[in-house]
């Protein structure tokens, strides 16, 4: 038999707490400020502001994030991204576009994908440190950005 070789298991094992989506910021939705924490996000709205997750970052079609920095683990890009990004993997979708520069260790993109920037690939690119928990003392108002939501109909 050509196929009777049975591997011990699979050689690369994805840590899957942060390869999935638990936040969605949906269409309709724009942000305003800066956006950091641990876990997996799916943009669909738009953002401006600082991005810094310690897991995943997917611009989803309808998504536009308008940034000096993004920062996160992986990142997929299935819309717009104006502004540098620092992953260890990024994937530039056909629908993608991307401007700004980028560093990282893992690079792909499909037919159609558009980037404009410069790319350095290293070796190894530092995680993105999750935040320290906030004491109730530093979590205040001063701390919130409240979204803007358009489109409002109540």
């Amino acid at each position: 038999m050509l196929f009777s070789k049975k591997k011990d298991g699979p050689a690369f094992n994805p840590d899957t707490t942060r390869s999935q989506v638990t936040s969605v910021i949906g269409p309709g939705i724009s942000w305003l400020g800066d956006l950091r924490g641990k876990g997996g996000v799916r943009i669909e709205g738009t953002i401006t502001g600082e991005i810094a997750i310690s897991g995943l970052i997917v611009v989803g079609e309808t998504g536009k994030v308008d940034c000096k920095q993004l920062k996160a683990d992986t990142v997929i890009v299935a819309g717009i991204v104006k502004g540098n990004i620092t992953c260890q993997k990024l994937e530039i979708r056909s629908s993608g576009k991307v401007w700004g520069d980028v560093v990282t260790s893992s690079f792909s993109s499909e037919d159609g994908a558009f980037f404009r920037g410069q790319m350095r690939m290293e070796e190894r690119v530092e995680p993105v440190e999750p935040p320290a928990e906030m004491t109730p003392e530093e979590d205040s108002s001063e701390n919130y950005t409240q979204p803007v939501i358009e489109n409002e109909q109540f």
